[in-house]
C-alpha cells in the first residue's frame, strides 16, 4: 500500500467536482464517501433532478473552519492524499478503506482520534476498487491551524501497518535513499515533447556520471558543460565568491516565461548535493583525467579494464565479508559502487548499463542521508571510476575485458543486495538486484557480439582473456599518481589473475 501526497490546493470545491467525475481516463466509477469527520451518509453530495451532483453543501462544510480564520489560514488549504493498493492485493471493502482513512488522519495529527468536533474536517472518497482519496481542509474547528508536520512519512507508517493488518503486499519503509519522482506534468511534458525519458532523469544520469569522473568541483562543473547540460552555480551572500550550491538544466527544456527548467542537485537525488559531493571528492588527487585528458594508448585502455574488474572484485569480496560481521564498513563500498556503474555505463555507451546504474542508484545510498565512513574499498572504486572514464568511449577496446567488468559488477551488485537485504533495507536490496539482472542482460549481449566462430578464435580469445600485458601503474601515473604507487611486478603478485577451471582451490 502507498500513500501519495499531492500539492496543496486552493479550492476544495473544484477538487470534488473532479474525484466524482469521470476522470481523465473514465477511470472514475461509483464514486462515494467512506469516511469523514461526521457520517458518510450525511455529508454525501445529493443528486440534481438531472443527475448531477450538488457539492454547495459539501464544500461550504469542509470551509466553515478556514473561514473563521480570516487572514490567520493558509493560502493554500486544501490537502489532498491518494491510498493505492498493490494489484496482487485482495479489495478491500468500504469499512475497511474508512479504517485506512480514519488512521492516517489520526497519525498525521490532522484528526486525532476522539477530537471530531475540535479538528480539520476531512472526507475520504472511494472512486475505484484499489484506492481511495483524502480531502481536508487545513483549519481545526476549534480556531487553530493544525500541525502536521512529517506527514509523508506518518502517511508511510499509516499504510505498512494497514497492510499488517489486513494482509496485504508489505512494501518498504520510507528510508529517503530513493531520487525524486518526475512529476506528472514533467512526464506529460515529455511526452508532448517527444523525449523518451523526462528531463529530471537525463539530468540525474548526467550528474551522476561526471561527479564519478571528477575530483572536484572545477572538474565536475566542465565535465557538465562538455555533456551539453547548463550549470547555474549559487553563491554565497556573505562570501561572494563561495560556491554554495548548484541548479542544472536542458538547453532544450523551458518553462512558459522561455527560460530554462532549473533542478538543483538535491532535488535530483538525496547524494547529489554539493555538500554530498565534496565529501565523495574529499582525498581524491586532481590529475589529467578531466575533459582535455590526452588520449590512451590501446595497451593503457586495456590495463585500466583489467585493473577495474580486479577492485570491483576486492570490494565484492570485502562486502561479502563485512555483510555477516560489521555491515556499516561496507556502506562506503557500496555507496562508491554507484561512481563505477555510471562510469561503465558512460564508456561503453550502453542502454542496459545506464538503465543499470539508474537502478542500483537507490542501492548505493545510505538511509535517512547518513554519510558512511570512508573504507580503503571506497576509495580504490572511486579512483578506478576515475580511471575507467578514460576509456570513455569503449569504442575498439577488447570485448572479453568488458564482459569480465560486466561479470564483476554483477557479482558486485548481487553482493550489495545480500548487505541490504540483511540490513533490512528491502527497497535498496531490490534496487540491487534489479540492477544484477540488467547487468546480466548486458553480458549476454555482449557475449553473442564477442563469441569466436571457430576453435582458433576461441583459443585465441581464452589466451587474451588470461592477463594484460600492460601495466595499470603507468596509466596512474599518467593520472597523477592517484591510484596506487607500488612497481608493476608487486602489483600483478598482489593481484593474481582469476583461477582457471584448473585451479580450483585458492593460490598459494
Amino acid at each position: 500500500m502507498i500513500g501519495k501526497i499531492s500539492a496543496r490546493g486552493s479550492r476544495v470545491a473544484g477538487l470534488l467536482y473532479y474525484l466524482y467525475g469521470p476522470g481523465r481516463n473514465e477511470a472514475h466509477t461509483d464514486p462515494h464517501l467512506v469516511a469523514g469527520w461526521r457520517d458518510p451518509a450525511e455529508l454525501e453530495p445529493a443528486l440534481r433532478q438531472e443527475g448531477r451532483r450538488d457539492f454547495r453543501r459539501l464544500a461550504g462544510l469542509l470551509q466553515q473552519p478556514h473561514a473563521a480564520l480570516g487572514p490567520r489560514g493558509f493560502e493554500r488549504p486544501v490537502w489532498h492524499c491518494s491510498i493505492r493498493t498493490a494489484p496482487q492485493d485482495r479489495m478491500l471493502s468500504d469499512s475497511e478503506w474508512a479504517q485506512v482513512a480514519r488512521d492516517v488522519m489520526h497519525r498525521t495529527g490532522l484528526a486525532p482520534h476522539g477530537q471530531d468536533d475540535e479538528a480539520v474536517r476531512w472526507v475520504a472518497l472511494r472512486h475505484a476498487p484499489d484506492h481511495i482519496h483524502l480531502v481536508a481542509m487545513l483549519a481545526r474547528q476549534d480556531g487553530a491551524r493544525p500541525r502536521f508536520w512529517n506527514d509523508y512519512y506518518r502517511v508511510g507508517e499509516a499504510c505498512r501497518a494497514a497492510e499488517q493488518r489486513f494482509g496485504l503486499r508489505r512494501t518498504a519503509p520510507r528510508d529517503r535513499t530513493a531520487g525524486s519522482r518526475s512529476t506528472r506534468a514533467e512526464s506529460e511534458k515529455a511526452r508532448r515533447q517527444g523525449r523518451s525519458e523526462p528531463p529530471r532523469i537525463t539530468l540525474r544520469r548526467a550528474v551522476s556520471t561526471a561527479a564519478a569522473a571528477s575530483s572536484g568541483e572545477e572538474e565536475f562543473f566542465a565535465r557538465l558543460e562538455q555533456a551539453g547540460v547548463v550549470v547555474r552555480k549559487r553563491f554565497s551572500t556573505r562570501n561572494p565568491g563561495q560556491v554554495t550550491g548548484y541548479a542544472v538544466a536542458l538547453p532544450t527544456d523551458t518553462a512558459g516565461s522561455g527560460g530554462p527548467v532549473w533542478y538543483s542537485g538535491g532535488k535530483l537525488a538525496p547524494d547529489l548535493s554539493l555538500p554530498k559531493l565534496r565529501h565523495r571528492w574529499n582525498g581524491l588527487a586532481a590529475g589529467p583525467a578531466g575533459p582535455s585528458a590526452a588520449p590512451l594508448t590501446p595497451a593503457e585502455r586495456a590495463a585500466i579494464w583489467d585493473h577495474m574488474a580486479r577492485t570491483a572484485a576486492g570490494a565484492t569480496e570485502q562486502i561479502r565479508q563485512l555483510s555477516a560481521t560489521d555491515p556499516g564498513l561496507a556502506a562506503d563500498a557500496a555507496w562508491a559502487a554507484a561512481d563505477t556503474f555510471h562510469a561503465a555505463a558512460s564508456a561503453l555507451g550502453s542502454r542496459v548499463l545506464r538503465q543499470a546504474a539508474d537502478s542500483y542508484a537507490r542501492a548505493a545510498r545510505a538511509p535517512y542521508g547518513r554519510v558512511p565512513c570512508r573504507t580503503p574499498a571506497g576509495e580504490g572504486l572511486r579512483r578506478a571510476a576515475r580511471l575507467l572514464s578514460l576509456a570513455a568511449p569503449a569504442t575498439g577496446d577488447p570485448v572479453l575485458a568488458q564482459i569480465a567488468l560486466i561479470v564483476r559488477l554483477i557479482a558486485l551488485a548481487r553482493a550489495v543486495a545480500d548487505l541490504r537485504a540483511a540490513q533490512r533495507h528491502a527497497a535498496q536490496a531490490a534496487a540491487a538486484r534489479a540492477a544484477a539482472e540488467r547487468l546480466h542482460t548486458a553480458r549476454c549481449t555482449y557475449g553473442r557480439r564477442s563469441a569466436p566462430r571457430s576453435a582458433r578464435g576461441r583459443a585465441r580469445a581464452a589466451a587474451a582473456g588470461e592477463a594484460f600485458p600492460f601495466s595499470i601503474r603507468d596509466v596512474v601515473a599518467r593520472e597523477a599518481a592517484a591510484v596506487h604507487t607500488r612497481a608493476p611486478a608487486s602489483s600483478r603478485r598482489k593481484s593474481p589473475a582469476p583461477a582457471t577451471p584448473r585451479q580450483r582451490g585458492p593460490t598459494r
